[in-house]
């Protein structure tokens, strides 16, 4: 294969990866991990379904139990139901939004059925 140059102090062009770039060295894609839906069950455990076809039950209970600004209003369930999906992640209307990355490592899995 040839690989065109521009002039001899430039970096080669062409359609071959440079050994310079670090991002050549990862051997699976990056993916995303987006939340598609969620749905409150009861005790602090929300039912979600995420991009990748995986299912899982999201424990909510540490939530109430740590502290902050956003995290004050959780500790009443009421408002802990109140959890929506926006832009692939979990929120509640006071602006907390939990990782949808984070989610699916912390929630216990299941196959998507259908």
């Amino acid at each position: 294969m040839r690989v065109c140059v521009t002039n001899p102090n430039c970096w080669p062009i062409g359609n071959t990866a440079s050994v310079l770039n670090p991002w050549n060295g990862f051997l699976e894609p990056i993916r995303m991990i987006k939340l598609l839906e969620a749905k409150y069950l009861d005790d602090f455990q929300v039912a979600l379904v995420f991009s990748d076809g995986q299912e899982g039950v999201f424990d909510g209970c540490s939530l109430p139990q740590r502290s902050g600004p956003l995290l004050e209003p959780l500790h009443a369930e009421s408002y802990f139901r109140r959890l929506f999906v926006d832009a692939g992640a979990l929120c509640w209307p006071n602006g907390l939004e939990l990782s949808p990355a984070r989610l699916h490592e912390a929630c216990s899995m299941m196959e998507a059925s259908g």
